[in-house]
């Protein structure tokens, strides 16, 4: 019998299965503009197609967004999809090693174009000017423009480069996958792919601005290739290369395409026609990025160590290099990553990493406009740097607005009417924030860290709705009782009074700003603190993700594999990564959502390790 319903879906599938379904694909084949635009921002190498891959997990709403599947395709991963998509990113590059070695390969596996490694700083290699620092083990597969965006894909873990830490230390080119070198050998690894998606894409339906995981190829014995995508690609140390070295002529060229690029994608608007307007347009739109991105970090608990170099962000603050970003559930403070030879910087001092970037920024700008390079000291007290600490002062007042749970239009007028009252209880809410425990430093898993022993989240969750029950304030034994965490001892508990004076300033100034936001609302005190129980119930969530949680759970997850295809794998992500939503505005409700069986028990972990790093 003809079932119309049936043979409309039958046609549908048939039609996404054609091979022209995918053809926007084929646009991501090497080629770029800033091959065009520098030709001193990168190298070159030929690439050769690489067998044994797998798809081991698909972005499907990224990949709409940018336009390489249809907007009606089924989150499916059919056999057409997969073949396209290691069709143009299941690759390996033929790079200096395989040439000095005169190696043949097949002239059938050789693809067309040559793909770029870029350029930029890394704080990690000999040369602290750039001229040996880069994409160690990633190239950029090209461009795809779809809506007036265009977006930037490259891929880690194509083949060892010339611009590894490596080769530049021991002086000699890699063989691409040679075992007696890790991150020389130019791959990289399942879980740490795995990871990444899961962190950015949490980051991603937060508002928090990261690039993202397109798609992820297993190999087996956990080597991947993992895609990556994002608007532009360009970071700080992409420009602070050619500024260390003096090139005037490159860095000119870059800034200029990264303007260009901004406009084109409609991220700059109205943007000034002389040469000299457009680049201080340029630097005050990066004072404001790195103002809001450094105080987000904060007051998020994210570890992204910031460095001189500007490598782990992009150009517009955007998270990258998810190896070594962690969130974690309480200020832990003093936390530093020990990478062999050096240990990291801490959480507290990214904001003067992210000042410091400014300064340079200020110093690249004046180098453009005047033609002479001044030291980098003249600018430590320049505008742009006491601009950043003024808009990194308001974005730290309106992020604690924000998570004490005020609706919008109450947050904007307290920022507007109430700063004093808001300065006056971040100031008790930074010395709960910051407390740590008297054990002091310890040996982590993978560094040192100084537990914090409040989660000062819990409190921002609990006390609007203990004061609209009460209509007073609680005691200061039950305050305690609240924000204690995991790692307090009975030691650090004791009662003290300098304590109980913060508690008692943390209360009063609740207070004050709950009448303000009564009085500039027009609303009662009993409707203001029922917005805000409603809405930090949601920011606040109690099991909200961290560095660790996420390590456990990408653990489960490689444990489920290979029974965990890649369709699977996509929709155990997105059920969790909508748990993961904490914005108060979303319309579906989460928390109540009946949950899978794999999910359940990464919710489980979360909860396990909420305070953790």
């Amino acid at each position: 019998m003809y079932n119309r319903k049936t043979m409309t879906r039958s046609k549908r599938n048939s039609d996404l299965d054609s091979g022209c379904s995918y053809d926007r694909f084929n646009t991501i084949n090497g080629k770029h503009p800033l091959k065009k635009a520098c030709d001193e921002a990168f190298i070159e190498y030929g690439a050769r197609h690489r067998k044994g891959g797998k798809v081991a997990a698909f972005n499907f709403p990224l990949a709409k967004e940018m336009g390489l599947v249809p907007k009606g395709h089924p989150e499916e991963l059919t056999p057409e999809l997969e073949a396209k998509i290691l069709e143009t990113f299941s690759l390996v590059i033929i790079n200096e090693y395989d040439e000095i070695n005169n190696i043949k390969f097949p002239k059938e596996e050789i693809l067309p174009n040559k793909y770029m490694a870029t350029r930029y700083l890394q704080l990690q290699h000999p040369n602290k000017q750039g001229k040996t620092s880069g994409d160690g083990r990633s190239i950029w597969n090209g461009m795809v423009s779809h809506k007036g965006k265009s977006w930037d894909v490259s891929s880690c873990g194509t083949g060892a480069t010339a611009l590894s830490p490596a080769t530049a230390i021991q002086k000699k080119f890699f063989q691409s996958g040679d075992p007696t070198i890790s991150y020389g050998c130019g791959y990289s690894e399942l879980d740490e792919g795995l990871s990444t998606l899961f962190f950015s894409e949490i980051f991603h339906k937060n508002g928090i601005d990261t690039e993202r995981v397109l798609g992820i190829i297993d190999y087996g014995n956990n080597i991947s290739i993992n895609i990556r995508a994002h608007q532009n690609l360009l970071r700080p140390s992409h420009l602070f290369n050619h500024l260390k070295q003096n090139n005037l002529e490159a860095l000119e060229n870059l800034v200029n395409y990264y303007i260009d690029r901004q406009v084109k994608n409609g991220v700059w608007e109205n943007i000034p026609k002389t040469k000299n307007a457009r680049y201080q347009y340029f630097l005050e739109r990066e004072v404001e990025v790195f103002a809001k991105m450094a105080a987000t970090l904060e007051d998020e608990y994210i570890f992204c160590w910031l460095d001189w170099d500007g490598d782990n962000v992009l150009m517009d603050g955007s998270m990258i290099d998810f190896g070594s970003i962690r969130q974690f559930g309480l200020f832990h403070c003093e936390y530093r990553y020990d990478d062999d030879d050096r240990f990291s910087t801490s959480i507290v001092e990214q904001k003067n990493k992210a000042r410091n970037t400014v300064q340079t920024f200020a110093q690249l700008i004046n180098y453009l406009i005047t033609g002479e390079k001044e030291s980098l000291k003249n600018f430590k007290d320049s505008k742009a740097t006491q601009k950043f600490d003024s808009l990194f002062q308001d974005h730290k007042l309106k992020n604690l607005v924000y998570k004490l749970g005020f609706q919008a239009q109450t947050a904007e007028l307290l920022f507007k009417s109430a700063r004093s009252e808001i300065e006056a209880l971040l100031d008790p809410f930074s010395y709960f924030e910051r407390c740590k425990s008297k054990e002091g430093l310890k040996k982590v898993a993978d560094g040192i860290n100084w537990n914090a022993i409040y989660c000062m989240r819990d409190i921002l969750r609990e006390l609007p709705q203990l004061y609209l029950s009460r209509q007073t304030s609680i005691e200061r034994s039950e305050f305690i009782e609240i924000i204690k965490s995991f790692y307090a001892t009975d030691e650090d508990l004791q009662s003290n009074s300098y304590r109980d004076k913060k508690i008692d300033s943390f209360q009063e100034s609740y207070w004050n700003l709950v009448n303000k936001a009564s009085t500039l609302a027009k609303l009662p005190v009993e409707d203001i603190l029922l917005n805000m129980t409603m809405r930090s119930s949601v920011i606040n969530k109690i099991d909200r993700v961290t560095g660790d949680s996420i390590s456990e759970i990408v653990h489960k997850v490689m444990t489920a594999k290979p029974k965990l295809k890649a369709d699977k794998l996509f929709k155990v992500l997105s059920e969790f990564v909508d748990y993961q939503d904490l914005r108060p505005e979303s319309k579906m409700s989460k928390s109540d959502r009946e949950h899978s069986t794999m999910v359940r028990g990464m919710l489980k972990i979360v909860r396990e390790y909420r305070e953790g790093l």
